[in-house]
């Protein structure tokens, strides 16, 4: 049924859906552009499986593997599964180029994305037919990675016990890190332990990302001994010492335990050790202080974070405008909007209409009506909705 449905799609003309006008053929970069900014606003899923098919998407550029995971998140939240299957399938069976263990590997994880495991596995052992003597580890490795991102952890056991034998595979640390990740993400961070050793047997040895899935697990436990065994079992059996990376794991666990202060002191640790923080440190302790309601000490991080020449991300600024509007302080907010609108980021449509009225509230009707312009400037499509917004404000 869902190759019959992909074959009435097949039939139709694609090349003017991403034509844009052009006199001269699209790159293959520019198609994968076109593609993004019909995606986000397409909900029909034949609209959708043609414009991934007219830009000729593959697993190779980041470009494309973004517009194929937009692709499959919309599909799969419509609960219109069959296209996935359809149009997965078909891309492994009608383009030479994605008869690859590259493509293979990504349809599995985007067969995880959408929650359909089954059609993950029978990917993976499909491939796996094909190919003399032994399996592929990419490919086993993108299966456990489908199983987390399906957060089916019983799975993920299930298959990193019985598939390496079943298929000749030798598992290698990225294996290992998907699997430690998962026992951390189910709550079992302790059984790591056994995991390490089995990776000492086989002359594996953990890196910082094995060990920081365990510490952000025993974090997200509560387990905060076991954190400082971790940290001890880094550096004394395998010499990793903690680096910016681990201290941003560190921070953001304490944070979202609503242990701001400690992270902030952890913080302050690490720049006497001489270790650089980086815009993630920051990011991750301003979400901190600002979830717990202190934003004077939120907008001071953020003041510190630009005069020390950091770069804050968009969700810096989105955090900061969510919760100064949520707050009342909308002067303030107004001003970050403002700051993150001129580098091209907006905050999601609920935090500007808490601005706009917030301002209109408060006094300033004309500050209001203005964001209101910029956001029917920008968004050419929600005109009507601003409109109304505008209608309402006081004169």
């Amino acid at each position: 049924m869902a190759l019959a449905l992909f074959s009435r799609l097949r039939s139709r003309s694609f090349s003017t859906l991403l034509s844009l006008d052009s006199k001269s053929p699209l790159s293959a970069k520019d198609k994968t552009r076109a593609a993004l900014s019909l995606l986000k606003s397409e909900s029909n899923p034949e609209k959708i499986v043609e414009i991934c098919r007219a830009a000729a998407l593959t697993p190779e550029t980041h470009l494309d593997r973004i517009a194929f995971s937009i692709a499959i998140s919309k599909l799969s939240k419509s609960n219109n599964f069959s296209y996935i299957q359809a149009f997965l399938d078909d891309l492994r069976r009608s383009r030479s180029d994605l008869q690859t263990e590259r493509f293979a590997s990504h349809a599995i994880v985007l067969y995880g994305q959408a929650n359909m495991l089954d059609h993950a596995v029978r990917t993976f052992q499909e491939f796996h037919n094909d190919l003399p003597g032994s399996g592929s580890v990419k490919a086993l490795n993108a299966l456990l990675f489908a199983c987390v991102l399906a957060k089916n952890y019983g799975e993920v056991k299930r298959i990193f016990i019985e598939f390496p034998r079943r298929y000749n595979i030798s598992p290698n640390l990225e294996t290992y890190n998907t699997v430690i990740k998962a026992f951390c993400e189910s709550g079992s961070s302790s059984s790591v332990y056994s995991v390490l050793a089995e990776m000492d047997r086989k002359g594996l040895e953990p890196n910082k990302t094995s060990f920081g899935h365990l510490l952000a697990g025993f974090y997200s436990e509560d387990k905060l001994e076991d954190v400082g065994k971790v940290l001890n079992l880094m550096k004394e059996k395998y010499g990793i010492s903690q680096g910016v990376s681990i201290y941003n794991i560190r921070i953001k666990s304490l944070c979202k335990l609503k242990r701001s202060s400690e992270a902030r002191a952890l913080f302050y640790g690490m720049v006497n050790k001489g270790i650089k923080p980086n815009s993630n440190t920051y990011s991750n302790l301003i979400h901190g202080f600002c979830s717990q309601g202190e934003l004077e000490e939120a907008k001071r991080l953020f003041r510190g974070m630009v005069n020390s020449e950091y770069v804050p991300d968009s969700d810096c600024y989105f955090t900061l405008a969510h919760y100064l509007c949520r707050d009342g302080d909308y002067e303030a907010a107004l001003k970050i909007v403002q700051q993150s609108i001129g580098k091209g980021w907006v905050p999601n449509v609920t935090t500007m209409k808490s601005l706009v009225s917030g301002l209109a509230s408060s006094g300033k009707v004309d500050e209001a009506k203005e964001i209101v312009g910029q956001m029917k400037e920008k968004f050419k499509k929600n005109v009507s909705l601003w409109d109304d917004i505008e209608a309402g404000l006081s004169q």
